[in-house]
């Protein structure tokens, strides 16, 4: 579904460019801090590493192009010399981004959030933004829209070029039920100079009650351009007090804390929370602690940006005797958040639908099974996978919802069963087919 015109009449002097790969990654959402009190504060305005997104519009026309938005962003001399990101949210439609008249990415998506590489793309002082806004939200999107603000959630993020590039994290249960758990932490570093670099990289933990229980630091060389993983599998003695189990009261939550080091100090800091336990799946039942979960779901989708009135709902939910929730797409990261701490499970849902599906109709005709939108189902699952992994309250994942069956939605199963071992895959209109894990 990517668009072949170049709207020349919104770029002014912009000309034809090459086609490109698309600067768009897969991680999860973390911002780097640069202190410690910060990071535990979440306080992104006192670093300096984030810039607000907040586009606005120069234009509008009928037609399936219907707007251009622009926004001019002055980047401090020291971005330049490290890695620029954009997380972009809640765009509202179809889009395409130029960054100083060049083109970034061709998103169809517009409910699920997304990460961009820019760092080739800006420069010293500054930089101009654009965004062509489609009328055609895509077919593949959920039919209910987001209800919050245009880019709310959305903004600019800086790391130095020896940095983290991503993680994986969980509190596991020992496999002989012995009284401790075991940290599966993985971090990936990166070195985006040209040459070889040391890369320093650690993390703490501690319990919901405040104790330090493991702490590590590791120092890693990494050619230039490239990535290196580090595993670290600690011990955590006494987990089983402080078990997360779905719909409990107060679930205690361990804070972690990952950090890089380079030159003696610290140079940003990432912080985690995260619940001990595993929720697996085995002979068709959600298992937990060894003992059935039955979930008792609910639809919701998050309709306004104030935490505190988000977390009422969760509240009232959970007082309703709902135990699990199943969005109609991906939602901003702070509503897993608070799924983490409420104790409300979630069956994560990629935004694919396609209300038109008819399995009595010639299946030639389904987009699921249209070889030509197998890319743009990958990354619409990628993009769900990657943002919610880490949240211990994602027990499952949906490949979207009603939307016909066919090649896309096979290959979709069988990348997600590819990188996720233990949550089972669900798609509700396989009809009976093999892929989905839940009849």
């Amino acid at each position: 579904m990517k668009r072949t015109i170049l709207p020349l009449l919104f770029l002014g002097s912009v000309t034809a460019l090459p086609a490109q790969e698309s600067a768009r990654i897969y991680r999860t959402e973390a911002i780097p801090y640069d202190t410690r009190h910060d990071a535990e504060a979440r306080r992104t305005d006192a670093s300096g590493h984030t810039i607000d997104f907040r586009p606005e519009v120069r234009m509008t026309t009928e037609g399936p192009l219907h707007a251009l938005l622009e926004q001019r962003i002055e980047i401090p001399y020291t971005w330049t010399d490290g890695c620029v990101y954009l997380h972009l949210e809640n765009p509202q439609t179809g889009y395409e981004l130029w960054v100083n008249d060049r083109q970034v990415a061709d998103a169809d998506d517009a409910l699920t959030p997304a990460e961009f590489d820019l760092t080739e793309y800006i420069r010293q002082g500054e930089n101009e933004f654009k965004l062509l806004m489609f009328n055609d939200r895509g077919a593949l999107d959920a039919p209910a829209a987001s209800r919050l603000k245009p880019f709310a959630g959305s903004y600019l993020y800086y790391q130095e070029k020896r940095s983290i590039r991503d993680f994986e994290i969980a509190l596991v249960p020992d496999t002989l039920g012995r009284d401790f758990a075991m940290l599966d932490l993985k971090i990936i570093a990166q070195n985006r100079f040209n040459y070889e670099e040391p890369v320093t990289v650690g993390y703490d933990i501690y319990s919901p009650q405040g104790k330090l229980l493991d702490f590590n630091i590791t120092e890693t060389i990494l050619p230039g351009r490239s990535v290196d993983t580090l595993h670290f599998t600690p011990f955590i003695y006494g987990a089983f007090g402080n078990k997360w189990e779905p719909a409990g009261k107060n679930p205690p939550l361990y804070r972690v804390m990952l950090f890089t080091k380079r030159d003696g100090a610290y140079r940003e800091y990432m912080p985690l929370k995260v619940g001990f336990g595993r929720t697996e799946f085995a002979d068709g039942k959600f298992m937990r602690f060894g003992k059935e979960f039955k979930p008792k779901t609910k639809v919701y989708n998050v309709a306004t940006a104030d935490r505190k009135a988000v977390l009422a709902d969760l509240k009232a939910l959970r007082a309703q005797g709902y135990n699990t929730l199943t969005p109609d797409y991906p939602q901003p990261a702070w509503f897993y958040e608070l799924c983490d701490e409420t104790g409300l499970c979630v069956i994560d849902r990629a935004d694919i639908h396609d209300a038109d599906a008819d399995r009595r109709a010639d299946r030639r005709r389904s987009l699921s099974n249209d070889p030509t939108l197998a890319d743009e189902y990958l990354d619409r699952v990628k993009a769900m996978y990657y943002r919610s992994r880490n949240f211990t309250c994602v027990i499952a994942y949906a490949l979207g919802g009603r939307a016909g069956n066919g090649y896309n939605m096979y290959k979709a199963y069988q990348w997600l069963k590819s990188v996720e071992r233990n949550r089972p895959v669900i798609y509700e209109d396989a009809d009976g087919e093999w892929n989905t894990d839940l009849d």
